[in-house]
């Protein structure tokens, strides 16, 4: 089985984003928003049926972690209610693709997280959507502010109650900012992957994972920078008496395959471990077109894994072992389907 990790729902109905759209300008005028769109079970069907689920087949893929779409959640929009309202409406729709399609999706859901605002109000749409429709992860966004860092960093211990309920909950997160409200970062270009080198390196500062050994966060996008600049963090763990990056996050802490081209796809192996490396495309999302150089769209991430001849074993961690042992509630999900 082939499971990808990394799957956003960019193409969801007109209406849901017209609406979003609608609730950013109410609040901006002091007025109440319309109510949410009726949204028929044929205009989900049409737009995944001809993307995601269309590419899934043509590249062999069985089952995607499905989550809204990174950029619009937006958390700098609005207040704590605009965020919260958003939040629900994105992860109910989430729920209603797996329902049309049980056997192919499985959700994750996107927190109404707003500058300022304790993570502990994030608490309670997390249980509603793991207790109530089934997700089996989170998206936490480090940066809610969109691209101007005001939230402590994500060992500070004002994350902890949300930590102790993702640890209740047996859910990973993965670590996803959203669109940037600041102009010297390009949100998909260079607010993401900071995002992903940021989060590695206060992880590797703090005592995280010491006071929460049963937390698990997946990092993007091949772990942004990390892989890359692996000798420069294990230095600079030596230099301030961290210990060693492979003991101290990498029990706890697991990247993607989110990486659009051979020569990063080869580094990212030759340096992580297999054990702490997930199949994942984010098939339509940040880039979607062909890659002149081999005529294959950028996203199509498993031609790069499989070029990579992994021996067996180590290909079934990768494409879908991992990902199960990540994700227990997926696992048991799987498992309960017969699969």
């Amino acid at each position: 089985m082939i499971i990808d990790c990394h799957g956003h729902y960019t193409t969801a109905p007109a209406a849901h984003t017209s609406w979003r759209e609608a609730q950013r300008a109410a609040f901006d005028a002091g007025t109440t928003p319309p109510a949410y769109p009726g949204i028929g079970d044929d205009e989900i069907r049409e737009s995944i049926e001809g993307n995601q689920l269309r590419l899934m087949n043509e590249r062999g893929v069985d089952v995607t972690v499905f989550s809204p779409r990174a950029s619009a959640m937006a958390h700098h929009i609005g207040d704590e209610a605009v965020s919260a309202a958003w939040a629900r409406a994105c992860n109910d729709l989430i729920h209603r693709v797996v329902l049309l399609f049980p056997d192919r999706f499985i959700g994750v859901c996107q927190l109404p997280q707003s500058p300022g605002v304790s993570i502990e109000h994030s608490i309670a749409e997390l249980r509603r959507c793991v207790l109530e429709l089934g997700f089996v992860g989170c998206n936490l966004n480090p940066d809610p502010s969109g691209g101007h860092w005001t939230s402590p960093p994500l060992t500070d211990k004002s994350w902890y109650p949300f930590y102790e309920a993702m640890i209740e909950l047996d859910v990973p997160a993965m670590v996803h900012v959203s669109a940037s409200a600041n102009p010297n970062f390009h949100a998909t270009g260079a607010a993401y992957l900071n995002a992903d080198t940021t989060a590695f390196m206060q992880f590797l500062q703090g005592e995280l994972f010491g006071d929460l050994p049963g937390l698990r966060f997946v990092i993007p996008h091949g772990g942004g920078a990390v892989p890359y600049h692996w000798g420069r963090y294990r230095g600079l763990a030596d230099m301030l008496g961290r210990p060693a990056p492979a003991e101290h996050v990498m029990r706890n802490v697991f990247f993607d395959t989110c990486v659009y081209h051979q020569p990063g796809m080869n580094l990212l192996f030759e340096v992580i471990g297999v054990d702490n490396i997930l199949f994942g495309s984010e098939m339509v999302g940040a880039v979607r077109g062909i890659d002149p150089a081999t005529g294959h769209y950028f996203d199509e991430t498993r031609r790069y894994v499989d070029a990579l001849c992994l021996p067996a074993g180590d290909a079934a961690k990768v494409y879908e072992h991992n990902i199960r042992r990540v994700y227990p509630r997926l696992d048991k999900a799987l498992k309960a389907s017969g699969r």
